[in-house]
């Protein structure tokens, strides 16, 4: 197993156990053999202790070797005294002031245990509306969400890092421009994402220049007339000046709903890669996919290409995994329990797409790129189904299968969703490799606020390869890398090289949208993805990017203006050399046989 430097620090500051005097009693050998143990528990149910043995090893073998990593609760909580393992959860915000601080309280013992929250707030009454109890007026969704957004500050999801929430409201909502400007301050609702939940009907009006019917969410009444083009202008602009708020294409999502029976889909987790009904909660994991290469010999020498068969083992495996998970894990609440095993959602997806490409000689924003992200995530989608097909014989469909689209098609699935791609931050961190289906942020930069005050620095190991490989000064490279963060404008190596390590604010939106639609079209969950674009970008630009994602029919979309925060995570180029050459801190592989 090979760790980058990074990757022990963010493990020490935030995985392996401790004592009740703080300090480490586990190696990373030590954490992956008990995470490895706690899910192939699972087994003995269906197999006996001899299928326990076996799987706890397929388990260790794929977590050590860094091919799959279970999202941040299970590798922080599994085997330990919490057993709170799932990342994504969404809970329901009803128009009662009991309901809501009921799920505020569900929402504290979730984020204590290192899970995430996402709430539609859209059922709440508007701001002055009359409340029968007490005789006096609503403050409206967006001073509740306030609420929300102070006990997420005084919690410390698993006392190991900040709160995530999500927070949504419907787009004909008569709050929606007091939600979509809440962010403006700069220091508002800062545990929160913002999304709009963006309807069909609401897009073909800014298409039309036509009017948005407002409608009180009791009862559906018309409140207001408005006009949508403005709206959407202002959504535009608020994004513009601060992340804020991204778009999910509700009516999208709920073409997708596997169990329309149980309900419709209102919110998704803090990222939102995973559209979840009220108390519903999902287990996500990601294949590593620049492990999922092999080197063959063609006439012109040595070619890098997937190795497919590696690739169904893996994803076989982490789809056991993860519905292994469901039988192991503990649950919040009894409500949570039920829907969780029900349904078995699981999101399998995958991290290093950016570094898999650069591997195999194709760049990012390229038609090749796009066909490859298509072909691969298909590939992962039907060896989900498959894994989760035998596992449905093994073990029995879910719960609520019979009232599924799955029943309907005639598919006898364990887990009514498979696939999800979501951010990898830190589980990136943690394998080496780049985030999710993201590009390449920068060739070298400073990630910050992510472990307190400490700076992560960060230089890709690719172009510092591909230099030596290719005789290029490497300390002329390094310089110019270090500067700026990327290779643009440089003569160091070729306009068809400087293709290839083009990054994120270098890639023009289409293709950021073209490769995750490509993704989409696999995923039966949803994608999380970051249009990156350049400080210089317009708000035109942001309006043409959602017109452009509802066109292509995501389930969400979120830009990001590089420098519309005063306090960001990634920051381009370093203040100081942070390597010469690809920096390892090694562990001993055989400390990690189990």
């Amino acid at each position: 197993m090979n760790l980058t430097d990074n990757a022990v620090q963010v493990l020490e500051a935030r995985y392996l156990q401790r004592d009740e005097a703080g300090h480490i009693t586990e190696s990373p050998e030590q954490l992956f053999a008990r995470v490895a143990r706690s899910i192939a528990a699972a087994e003995s149910e269906f197999g006996g202790a001899m299928a326990v043995n076996q799987w706890e090893e397929r388990f260790g073998k794929v977590l050590c070797n860094l091919d799959f990593l279970p999202n941040s609760p299970t590798l922080m909580n599994a085997g330990t005294g919490s057993g709170q393992l799932s990342a994504c959860f969404v809970l329901p915000v009803e128009d009662s002031m009991v309901a809501i601080f009921d799920s505020l309280k569900l929402a504290a013992l979730i984020q204590q245990t290192g899970g995430g929250t996402g709430f539609s707030f859209s059922r709440l009454r508007p701001r002055g509306d009359f409340v029968t109890a007490g005789g006096g007026t609503s403050s409206g969704p967006v001073s509740f969400m306030k609420i929300f957004d102070a006990a997420t500050e005084h919690i410390r999801l698993g006392g190991k890092r900040r709160g995530a929430n999500m927070g949504i409201l419907r787009v004909d909502h008569p709050d929606i421009r007091e939600f979509i400007e809440s962010k403006r301050d700069g220091c508002s609702l800062q545990n929160f994402n913002l999304s709009v939940a963006i309807t069909n009907e609401f897009m073909q009006a800014v298409q039309d220049d036509g009017p948005l019917t407002l409608r009180h969410p009791r009862d559906g009444k018309p409140s207001e007339e408005i006009s949508a083009s403005e709206l959407f202008e202002t959504m535009s602009q608020l994004a513009w000046e601060t992340g804020d708020p991204g778009m999910v294409f509700i009516d999208t999502v709920n073409r997708a709903n596997p169990t329309p029976a149980l309900g419709p889909f209102e919110a998704t987790n803090p990222c939102g890669e995973v559209p979840l009904l009220p108390y519903e909660a999902c287990n996500l994991g990601s294949i590593n996919l620049r492990h999922m290469l092999r080197e063959s010999t063609a006439e012109s020498g040595p070619a890098i290409t997937i190795d497919w068969d590696r690739l169904a083992e893996t994803t076989h495996t982490a789809v056991r995994f993860l519905d292994n998970v469901i039988c192991v894990g503990r649950w919040p609440a009894t409500e949570i329990a039920q829907r969780v095993k029900g349904n078995r959602k699981i999101g399998l997806g995958v991290m290093g797409f950016a570094e898999m490409l650069i591997e195999l000689g194709i760049p990012y924003a390229s038609r090749e790129a796009v066909d490859v992200a298509d072909k691969l995530m298909q590939f992962i989608a039907i060896q989900a189904q498959d894994a989760s097909e035998q596992l449905a014989n093994e073990r029995g469909v879910f719960d609520n299968w019979s009232e599924s689209i799955h029943a309907r098609q005639g598919r006898r699935l364990r887990n009514a969703t498979l696939t999800s791609i979501a951010p990898t931050g830190t589980i990136g961190i943690i394998a080496g490799t780049s985030p999710g289906i993201e590009p390449l942020f920068a060739l070298a930069y400073r990630r910050e606020h992510v472990l307190d005050e400490q700076t992560l620095i960060e230089l890709n190991p690719l172009v510092v390869r591909f230099a030596k490989q290719h005789g290029i000064s490497t300390d002329h490279l390094l310089a110019k890398v270090q500067s700026s963060g990327s290779l643009a404008g440089s003569d160091l190596i070729s306009e068809g090289d400087r293709e290839l390590f083009r990054t994120a604010l270098e890639i023009e939106p289409s293709f950021h949208l073209q490769i995750q639609s490509a993704f989409q079209k696999h995923v039966d969950n949803a994608v999380s993805k970051t249009i990156n674009l350049p400080e210089s970008a317009t708000v035109q630009q942001v309006s043409d990017v959602y017109t452009q994602a509802w066109r292509l029919g995501l389930k969400g979309v979120t830009i990001y203006r590089y420098g519309s925060k005063d306090q960001q995570v990634l920051y381009l180029g370093v203040d100081q050399q942070p390597y010469e050459q690809e920096h390892f801190a090694r562990c001993d592989p055989q400390a990690c046989k189990l």
